[in-house]
C-alpha cells in the first residue's frame, strides 16, 4: 500500500495501511501506536472492535477526537477531500507528516509520500486531534 500526504480532518498527514513504511518515515519507534482512522463508525465495527456502550454516542458524535481503548487507537473522521483513493479504503494509519518531534515541512513530505491528494487550499498544518482514553466507567484526556 502507497503512502499518501494529505489533509486530514485535523492537520497534514500521512496516511497508509502498511504501518512498517509510516514507522520508516517518522524513524518512530514500533513500540509507539499510529491512530487508526475509520471513514464511519460502521467501518470501525466491521474491523471487529468494540466501544463501550455507555461510550458509543460519544464516539459517534464527536469530531475531531481519537480514542484510545484497550491500548487500540482510533479516530473515526469522514475524508474532508473528494478523493476516490482515500474513499476507497475503509481504514488508514495516521501520523502528522512530519518527523518526529518537528514542525510540517512540505519538502520532506513530498519526498517520502507516494501520492499527494491535495485541494486548492493547499496542506496546512493545524493543531492535532483531541485524544481520550475511555473505558466503560471513565474517561481521561490526554491531549
Amino acid at each position: 500500500m502507497s503512502v499518501v500526504l494529505t489533509q486530514t480532518d485535523t492537520t497534514v498527514g500521512f496516511l497508509s495501511q502498511d504501518a512498517k513504511k509510516l514507522y520508516k518515515i517518522k524513524s518512530r519507534p514500533q513500540t509507539k501506536q499510529f491512530i487508526k482512522v475509520f471513514q464511519d463508525f460502521k467501518s470501525f465495527l466491521n474491523d471487529f472492535h468494540r466501544v463501550p456502550n455507555s461510550r458509543k454516542n460519544l464516539v459517534r458524535r464527536s469530531s475531531k477526537t481519537s480514542f484510545i481503548i484497550n491500548n487500540f487507537s482510533f479516530r473515526v473522521a469522514p475524508s474532508p477531500l473528494n478523493s476516490q483513493i482515500l474513499r476507497a479504503a475503509p481504514w488508514f494509519y495516521s501520523t502528522s507528516a512530519n518527523k518526529s518531534n518537528e514542525k510540517f515541512d512540505r519538502n520532506f513530505c513530498e519526498s517520502k509520500a507516494d501520492i499527494i491528494v491535495e485541494n486548492i487550499d493547499g496542506l496546512v498544518e493545524h493543531s492535532s486531534s483531541k485524544l481520550l482514553k475511555i473505558n466503560s466507567k471513565k474517561w481521561r484526556r490526554l491531549r
